[in-house]
């Protein structure tokens, strides 16, 4: 059976075949007569915007005496008023019109299928993401809706050159995937690269999303964690963004979006940095970068002056552990290592009426009966807790962690080589920067190498609208 040729109920039998509808419950199927013709109806009763197709059918019934037109183009011309319709002559564009909530039309004489998108998409309201929060600005962000995401960029970018290209990956999944950029803006082989990239996607599904297509652009070596992408959930950050020529990537079921290409620099960056003045921004910036840099060294120095106290300037003797050391101070910073990422498992799993109590608990026990109990020294647990504050002055968690990795990478080379082994994880830790693999083949510490003064002064200092248009010009 063929579902574009032989009578109306020979194609609707095949369509129900096609679809296994006898097995399943939510794809719905309607028989009507209107205007002299038989007509079938599929929709998925999830995506499917009732008020509307009453609307569209009300057209068909009123079509006069002289009944539907003859020709396809006729019948969309003259019986659909409203709504982005296309023609269906494939099963494969009928298989991804229906599952990805169009409502079809079989109607009698027409060799081909209408698809029309008035779909009411399951979504959850647009408000601020918890995780890209700024202290001013706009409180919207992404959510799981592909056609929302792109509206609210459309919002904020009202130019023609904005173009969004729609590809699709996974066999089973069909995954939208939409590529925004600035026509003019982005480099071309960039464009096409990205495009080619995602075309060639040889997976069944994108099951994690935006990370599993990721892992399809880029397949990385699995021990360098620095990130290959920013993700971001804001929309004004996506456009600011497509407007430095970036290409920004959509993928549906997913409230971020991927840019590329990207640097360390732009990982770095924040939307609160823009949402105040120059001087404000710049400050934001620079404490940012400075506390995510003590982080990753002060306790690997720390660890290093415990096992050289002679090391230490005179006058900052009041840094040493004064109590007794009963477990190895490696061992305590390993151990605290993963008891902070096991807190933040757990408060992610701890219901919302529960936190604040655990939360007081965890500190009692984590903060005072451990020291008194002997586990952990008072300056140690000091440290640490530093570092597990620092961590959420970047939104970017795949940097946080690839921050912490570094960390504990250095703590155990300088734990057992000494200063020998700091030297040695530093240069590690600086090739893995260096040599980190990025999407367009840019250098992932651009603008510092390959070098670019201008670019770099602005990485590090917030400059007014004017300013950077000037910059820019140059």
């Amino acid at each position: 059976m063929d579902i574009f040729t032989g009578s109306i109920d020979e194609r609707r039998d095949a369509v129900k075949a096609l679809l296994n509808m006898d097995s399943g419950f939510d794809i719905i199927q309607r028989n009507i007569e209107a205007g002299g013709k038989q007509i079938a109806i599929f929709a998925i009763n999830g995506f499917l915007n009732s008020d509307l197709c009453e609307k569209i059918i009300e057209y068909f019934y009123n079509t006069g005496e002289d009944g539907l037109p003859d020709d396809l183009q006729g019948f969309i011309k003259d019986c659909v008023p409203f709504a982005d319709v296309k023609t269906v002559d494939n099963e494969q564009n009928f298989k991804d019109s229906i599952l990805s909530g169009l409502t079809c039309f079989i109607i009698e004489g027409y060799n081909k299928i209408i698809a029309l998108d008035i779909r009411k998409m399951p979504a959850r309201s647009i408000q601020e993401p918890d995780k890209d929060k700024v202290l001013r600005g706009s409180r919207d962000g992404f959510i799981e809706a592909l056609i929302f995401n792109t509206a609210l960029i459309r919002r904020r970018i009202r130019d023609t050159n904005l173009i969004f290209e729609i590809q699709k990956a996974g066999k089973s999944s069909r995954t939208d995937i939409a590529i925004g950029y600035m026509k003019g803006r982005v480099k071309q082989d960039v464009i096409e690269k990205v495009i080619n990239k995602i075309k060639n996607i040889d997976v069944d599904s994108l099951t994690m999303n935006q990370e599993s297509l990721a892992e399809a652009l880029l397949p990385s070596h699995w021990f360098n964690p620095f990130p290959k992408f920013k993700y971001t959930e804001r929309p004004d950050a996506a456009a600011a963004s497509l407007l430095e020529g970036s290409v920004v990537v959509l993928v549906d079921n997913s409230a971020s979006a991927m840019i590329i290409p990207t640097s360390l620099f732009d990982i770095i960056e924040d939307a609160n940095d823009y949402y105040f003045p120059p001087i404000t921004g710049t400050y934001l910036r620079l404490t940012r970068m400075l506390t995510n840099l003590l982080a990753l060294f002060i306790t690997p120095v720390f660890l290093l002056f415990i096992e050289n106290p002679e090391w230490i300037p005179k006058g900052f003797d009041f840094i040493m552990i004064k109590d007794d050391i009963n477990v190895n101070p490696l061992a305590q910073f390993l151990i605290l290592e993963l008891a902070v990422d096991g807190l933040k498992m757990a408060s992610v799993n701890t219901p919302s009426m529960l936190s604040t109590p655990l939360s007081v608990v965890a500190a009692i026990v984590f903060g005072d009966y451990t020291v008194q109990s002997g586990w952990f020294n008072s300056e140690i647990m000091l440290y640490m807790a530093f570092v597990a504050v620092s961590n959420y002055t970047q939104s970017n968690m795949e940097l946080g962690y690839a921050l912490k990795f570094s960390r504990i990478m250095l703590l155990i080379l300088t734990n057992f080589f000494g200063i020998w082994g700091f030297v040695g994880g530093t240069a590690v830790l600086a090739f893995s920067l260096l040599f980190n693999k990025t999407f367009a083949g840019r250098g992932y510490l651009y603008p510092l190498i390959p070098f670019n003064g201008i670019q770099l002064l602005k990485r590090f200092f917030r400059v007014s609208l004017t300013t950077d248009e000037k910059l820019r010009t140059r």
